[in-house]
C-alpha cells in the first residue's frame, strides 16, 4: 500500500469503527457489520455510479455449495458468497496498451461474502495490483485506486 494512503485509510477506519481492512498478499479485505444484501447493493450503485459496466453477478455460495456436494466436501464455505464482475472501457484500454499482458486483469471482479464463522459480518474482497506495477504505472495506480474506492463504499455504512 502506498504510505500516502495509509493516513487516509487510518482517518476512515476512526470514522467508521465497525470496518476492517486486510491485506495478505495479492488480496485486499474489507469488512463491515453491515448485511449482504446492503453491502452488494452499495457495491452495485458505487460502479454504476462511477459509469462502470457490470458484465455478471456470479453466484459463489450456491456454486460452491451444489458442487461440493458432488465433490464429497460437507462444509458449508460461505454462507453467501457473490462476485460482481464489471469493466471500465477506458482504464482496460489503458491498462493493455501500456501492457498487453495486463489483459489478464479485466474484467475486474470485487467479491461480497459472509463466512458461517462469522454471520454479522460482511466481507469485500478483490484482487489488488501488484505494489510494483502501481509504483512503475500511472494506471495501474488509478486501477489501484478505483477498486480501493469501490470496495469502500461497499462497505461505508
Amino acid at each position: 500500500m502506498r504510505e500516502l494512503h495509509k493516513p487516509l485509510i487510518a482517518l476512515f477506519l476512526l470514522i467508521c469503527p465497525g470496518l476492517t481492512l486486510a491485506e495478505k498478499g495479492p488480496y485486499v479485505t474489507r469488512s463491515a457489520e453491515s448485511g449482504f444484501e446492503e453491502v452488494m447493493q452499495n457495491l452495485r450503485l458505487a460502479i454504476q455510479d462511477r459509469g462502470l459496466y457490470i458484465n455478471n453477478e456470479m453466484h459463489m455460495a450456491e456454486m460452491l455449495e451444489r458442487t461440493g456436494k458432488d465433490l464429497g466436501f460437507s462444509g458449508q464455505a460461505y454462507l453467501k458468497a457473490e462476485s460482481i464482475e464489471f469493466c471500465s472501457a477506458v482504464l482496460s484500454r489503458k491498462m493493455v496498451e501500456e501492457d498487453p499482458r495486463r489483459v489478464v486483469n479485466c474484467p475486474f471482479i470485487i467479491s461480497v461474502y459472509v463466512l458461517p464463522a462469522e454471520p454479522g459480518r460482511t466481507f469485500v474482497a478483490y484482487r489488488a495490483p501488484a505494489l510494483e506495477e502501481t509504483q512503475a504505472s500511472a494506471v495501474m495506480r488509478e486501477v489501484a485506486e478505483m477498486l480501493q474506492t469501490l470496495a469502500a463504499a461497499a462497505v461505508a455504512w
